[in-house]
Parts: C-alpha cells; sequence; structure tokens
C-alpha cells in the first residue's frame, strides 16, 4: 500500500478536513493590521513636505492628527512639532516643521528615513545616508519645546 502525505486533521467541532502537506498555505491572518513602522526614501528636494505611505494614512483613518511630534532616536529628549497635511485621497504629508527636522539630522537626497508610531502621534525617527549606513546623533538639548525659538538646533553628529 503505497503512502500518502494526505492526513486528517481536527477532532474538534465538525469534520475534519484533509490536509496536503506538500502544497499548505497559510491563511492570512485575521488580526487588525497594525503600521507602526514604515520608511520613505528621498527622492526629491529633502526640505519640502514629505508624502508618508498611504497604508499608515490608512491606519490613522478616523484619527488624523493636526500634528505629529518627531523624535530623533537616540538624540534626546526633543520632539520636534511637524503639521501633518491630508490630500482628501488618503495621502498623508510631513509638512511645516519638517524642513527644520531635515536640516538638523542631514536629510538629503538618497536618504532613507525610517519612522516608528509610538502613539500619541509621536514618530521616532533614524535616518540612513545613501550608502545605507545609519546616521546617529546625541544632543545636549534638553529643550523640548522646539516652538519656542526660531533657530534650528543640530543634533550633533559624533565623530
Amino acid at each position: 500500500m503505497a503512502s500518502t502525505s494526505r492526513t486528517r486533521t481536527g477532532r474538534g467541532r465538525g469534520r475534519g478536513r484533509e490536509v496536503d502537506h506538500h502544497h499548505c498555505h497559510h491563511q492570512p491572518s485575521t488580526l487588525p493590521l497594525i503600521i507602526e513602522e514604515f520608511f520613505i526614501v528621498v527622492y526629491e528636494d529633502p526640505l519640502v513636505k514629505k508624502a508618508l505611505p498611504k497604508k499608515f494614512a490608512d491606519y490613522l483613518d478616523g484619527q488624523e492628527p493636526a500634528k505629529v511630534y518627531l523624535r530623533a532616536a537616540d538624540c534626546g529628549p526633543r520632539l520636534w512639532t511637524v503639521e501633518v497635511l491630508f490630500d482628501g485621497q488618503g495621502r498623508m504629508y510631513l509638512d511645516k516643521g519638517w524642513e527644520k527636522f531635515a536640516i538638523a539630522h542631514g536629510v538629503d537626497f538618497g536618504c532613507f528615513v525610517h519612522f516608528k508610531y509610538e502613539g500619541d502621534d509621536v514618530l521616532t525617527v533614524k535616518v540612513f545616508d545613501g550608502t545605507m549606513c545609519r546616521k546617529y546623533y546625541y544632543s545636549d538639548d534638553e529643550d523640548t519645546d522646539d516652538e519656542s525659538d526660531d533657530d534650528v538646533k543640530p543634533c550633533i553628529h559624533p565623530l
């Protein structure tokens, strides 16, 4: 008698089903979609508004913030306030305030910018240069309210 790779599963409610172990297909998850990390690649002027992925905008559907707060990873407690625009077609953009953040953190053409959504409209940001190496920064700036002055206070790139 030839052996088969088919087995029956299940002993609970209803009839068991046959499973072909050579062609096992995983069912899509029924868990809710959580988009908490994403990146953008800077192909255009790094200082103009930046579009965030549509899936992230969809994730925030119904709770679109007027502002988000960017925190550079490993760069102290400072939060950079950035206004957010929604275009009515499901796209979300970082607008006023992005330019200051981009200048202070060396965002330039060819950079990869990684975002992690921390909740409460806070995004932790890591910047990678065109060689795919992360730019590390630290800050001695304890001021967490960047709106108190008009000067861009960059994080300092360690040697």
